[in-house]
């Protein structure tokens, strides 16, 4: 349970990363939404204003993105592009350079001092500025690191992938960055692609991987049905949705296997009855049962309500008396649970698209995938939760908090599955074999608060991924239900120094989350001040 702390090409030649840097201004109209929100909440306008001019700067810029909304302000001026001249010479000749961008100056030494450091480093790409017409805004590409599941859907690996020679096969001759990367991933494992989060290129104009016009440029769709073929993923689906990402679909089997989904809740029947007919009602997988641990409810409609559930045959209802201990509500529940797939489901979220729950199955059930995460909107309609990034906002977030509904996401993060770091337990979706093998959720150590986060980072060391599913969406209520005693003070402060004493090397940086963003903010909205700083930048692998 984690705290609160367009362009589209028409798919034929595959997805520019650029198209999904997102907006560089915010709109009239969401100016305007942002000042009805303002108008409709003075005490919450006041309190913003009180805390901006008493120099509470970040208080104040968190609290306003909470009330309006956010959205990302990335764009450079043109000028920028003068601190970068391009390099005079290649990085030599062992090393192989495939795109469309330039190099700038300096970008050639620190490539070959990236690869003389790391002998089995096979390829690496580095940030890029992008200017699609002369003299207009300058945006920044700041990839994670590598990510086949993202690089599938679009080609953010930006102009230039740098390869050692011998990378390849011979006779191999890659197009695009991408396919270079799907070949070197096969051959040696994703761990032996890197990302050196620091400006090496830059491209002007349009990429040709959507430029209209170009002949001889193998698809971004036939690339993705390629690296699939060659690495035994026959039976997986690719398409070309409306947006012109590409979609890969992973088999389920004939049989669907029985889905446990997990409720905990203490009262709050006017959460818990929308939360489980929601369930019921808007969901399109076959074989499911409902399991609902109960911590001390006393209210009588409540305690009605779940005789009824168990009496009709609708749901199981397992005691769990004592303090408020979320972890180990889950874990009995789980112990009780008989699907070959866990989902738990916070008591405040609400089902409203029916294959919500296949989305995240086709992922979860996937072998080297551990916990899958949903996309998860406010009361509002904006996103409540896209994936959990550590090492902001102090300790961890959620990503791109309060940013609109249907926004893509930066790199299309909101838009396609891709690789995270945790994902939020208010929807989180695992193997129950998987979740057994790691001990299931620290109820000692994390009985509230950051539970979600440990169990998905233990996934994570034990081999298996953490994925975000976008394509499932529900509503979370957040209710605040919980309330700040001195006792639950102090436990969350037990709860921030243990997940810090155990996770804090991953804490500093997480690497699907670039460093050049803005910390304190919501993620994926602002620059960090004085981007792009200059120095060198340690290189970032998948695993690592």
């Amino acid at each position: 349970m984690t705290p609160r702390s367009d362009g589209a090409s028409d798919g034929a030649s595959g997805h520019d990363a650029a198209t999904y840097l997102g907006p560089s201004r915010r709109s009239w109209r969401a100016l305007a939404g942002a000042t009805r929100q303002l108008l409709a909440h003075p005490r919450a306008a006041a309190a913003i204003l009180r805390a901006r001019v008493t120099g509470k700067r970040l208080r104040a810029r968190q609290a306003l993105a909470a009330l309006v909304g956010i959205d990302h302000r990335l764009a450079l001026p043109p000028g920028i592009l003068d601190r970068f001249p391009p390099a005079p010479a290649g990085p030599g000749d062992a090393i192989r350079l495939i795109g469309d961008g330039a190099l700038v100056a300096g970008a050639p030494g620190r490539i070959a001092a990236a690869f003389a450091r790391e002998p089995d480093l096979q390829a690496l790409y580095g940030d890029a500025l992008v200017q699609e017409r002369h003299g207009g805004a300058v945006l920044p590409l700041l990839p994670p690191v590598f990510d086949a599941d993202r690089l599938a859907a679009l080609d953010y690996l930006g102009p230039v992938l740098a390869c050692r020679r011998g990378a390849l096969e011979p006779g191999d001759d890659p197009g695009s960055p991408a396919e270079a990367a799907f070949r070197i991933a096969e051959r040696f494992g994703p761990g032996a692609i890197g990302h050196l989060p620091e400006i090496l290129s830059v491209r002007r104009g349009a990429s040709t991987a959507t430029r209209g016009g170009e002949t001889g440029r193998v698809p971004h769709h036939a690339l993705v049905r390629d690296h699939l073929d060659r690495t035994g993923r026959e039976g997986v689906g690719v398409a070309v949705v409306p947006d012109g990402l590409v979609q890969v679909e992973h088999p389920l089997p004939d049989e669907r296997p029985l889905v446990s989904l997990i409720v905990p809740t203490r009262d709050r029947l006017d959460l818990l009855r929308p939360c489980l007919e929601s369930l019921r009602g808007c969901t399109d997988w076959p074989s499911t049962e409902i399991i609902v641990c109960d911590n001390d409810s006393r209210e009588p409609e409540t305690l009605a309500y779940l005789r009824a559930l168990e009496g009709e045959g609708r749901g199981h209802v397992v005691p769990w008396p004592g303090p408020f201990n979320f972890a180990a509500m889950n874990n009995a529940a789980a112990a009780r649970a008989r699907g070959r797939l866990l989902v738990f489901v916070n008591n405040d979220v609400e089902a409203f698209r029916p294959d919500w729950l296949s989305r995240l199955a086709r992922e979860a059930l996937r072998p080297d995938v551990g916990a899958v995460g949903a996309k998860l909107l406010d009361g509002e309609g904006r996103i409540q939760h896209g994936g959990i990034v550590l090492g902001t906002g102090g300790l961890v977030t959620h990503g791109h908090r309060h940013f609109p509904g249907d926004a893509p996401g930066y790199l299309g993060a909101l838009r396609v599955t891709h690789t995270v770091s945790a994902v939020t337990a208010a929807c989180l979706a695992v193997e129950a074999a998987k979740f057994r093998a790691v001990g299931g959720f620290d109820e000692a150590v994390f009985a509230v608060d950051f539970n979600d986060v440990d169990l998905c980072l233990r996934l994570n060391a034990a081999g298996y991924r953490t994925l975000l599913a976008p394509g499932a969406v529900l509503h979370h209520r957040e209710a605040a239900s919980r309330r700040w005693t001195r006792e639950a003070r102090a436990r969350h402060a037990r709860e921030i120094a243990a997940l810090r004493t155990r996770w804090g090397s991953l804490l500093v940086q997480d690497p699907h989350y670039h460093p050049g963003f803005d910390p304190e903010l919501s993620t994926h909205a602002r620059l960090r001040a004085g981007f792009p700083e200059a120095g060198p930048a340690p290189l970032r692998r998948p695993g690592a």
